[in-house]
């Protein structure tokens, strides 16, 4: 198994628990994180050197990404293993998987590229690459089943795991955050890099959020010192001292569990968001040449899970130059206030949740057991 960033490692972990229940003794390998480590994976190579996004990112470390794919192909090479399973990164993984399929390994691929979204040329690479495909989400599997790449939604582990019914209260006693305040969570992402986007961004927008109300505290969940470090120099740099925060060393799904409305960078946590049934505002910003390659080759309006599920715009979306902190600001406060935001868009949410329920990794397992068991 190859992961390449924190929501890979995730899926994988699942993935690992549900074939050890069918196969106690089987032996995975590869690249993955803490989670996947955990679940009994062997890694090879630290799963931090393939996090990186976006084409002018890429570019710096181009040549150690090709390094540790070249290395890997030779140790799979020479194991033979049953099956390979790319857990999305798609560009790492998509060239080794064909390699491998080539070689007779069969090959998986778990969580569609955006092919809906955009690059959707690829689905010709996917079909030279996957033995089978394992999609997420609904709208997906048709794509494939036109394009003739034998294909399974699975749904989303997230949904299997987050409650139905609210813990907002239960958390917040958790967490032992004081009663009668109001709480915004902040999740300006998981890497180095995009904190170094956005740190600053987050910052400002709940400076201003807190002149707005001064009720407000603010929960901010990093997954790691790096990244907490950035936050905490954006919070010096822009006089954030004085603000009611709440910093958190993980705990996103916490964050987002117990907050009144989120401030979500584009990603996996828009769908945590969209699960606990969160109002929320989301927002990305990267490098601008890297914006205008991807602007160019979208398909749709939509970049954010909740929103792309629903087809049409139910929480708002704030990209690149349109996320200015007083933009966000402005259409967090809307979000907290709005009563037509609180009596529909739970409704909406709560129909998503119920879609995506399907014991994710009991059905991922399943499709693949034609090559596991033979």
């Amino acid at each position: 198994m190859v992961a390449g960033e924190a929501s890979g490692d995730y899926l994988g972990a699942h993935l690992i628990g549900a074939l050890r229940e069918r196969f106690p003794h089987i032996q995975v390998v590869g690249i993955g994180g803490p989670k996947m480590e955990s679940a009994g994976m062997q890694c090879w190579f630290p799963m931090e050197k393939l996090a990186v996004r976006g084409y002018v990112e890429v570019l710096r470390h181009y040549r150690e990404i090709v390094g540790i794919r070249r290395k890997l192909w030779g140790m799979l090479a020479r194991l033979q293993p049953r099956m390979f399973i790319g857990i999305d990164a798609p560009d790492f993984n998509l060239p080794l998987e064909a390699r491998l399929k080539r070689q007779g390994i069969p090959t998986a691929h778990y969580a569609s590229p955006s092919i809906w979204a955009w690059r959707g040329g690829r689905i010709r690479q996917i079909g030279t690459a996957v033995s089978h495909m394992l999609v997420l989400f609904p709208f997906e599997e048709p794509l494939y089943r036109r394009a003739g790449i034998p294909v399974t939604f699975v749904g989303h582990p997230l949904a299997d795991e987050i409650p139905l019914h609210d813990t907002t209260p239960l958390i917040r006693d958790q967490l032992r955050l004081p009663r009668g305040r109001r709480y915004v969570a902040l999740l300006p992402g998981s890497r180095q890099s995009e904190l170094r986007y956005m740190a600053n961004l987050f910052v400002k927008t709940a400076r201003l959020m807190h002149q707005l109300n001064r009720g407000l505290s603010f929960l901010v969940p990093l997954a790691s010192r790096e990244t907490r470090e950035i936050f905490e120099a954006a919070l010096h740099s822009h006089g954030g001292d004085d603000l009611p925060v709440t910093i958190l060393f993980g705990h996103a799904r916490e964050a987002i569990a117990a907050a009144d409305v989120v401030l979500v960078a584009s990603g996996t946590a828009t769908l945590e968001a969209a699960l606990y049934r969160k109002p929320m505002v989301i927002t990305y910003k990267m490098a601008e040449l890297t914006w205008k390659l991807m602007s160019r080759m979208r398909y749709q309006p939509w970049v954010g899970l909740p929103n792309i599920m629903a087809g049409e715009f139910i929480v708002p979306e704030l990209l690149q130059r349109d996320a200015t902190p007083e933009n966000l600001a402005q259409a967090l406060y809307n979000s907290l206030t709005d009563p037509a935001v609180r009596d529909r868009l739970p409704k909406r949410l709560a129909s998503i949740h119920t879609t995506l329920r399907q014991n994710t990794a009991m059905r991922a397992a399943d499709a693949l057991m034609p090559w596991l068991a033979a």
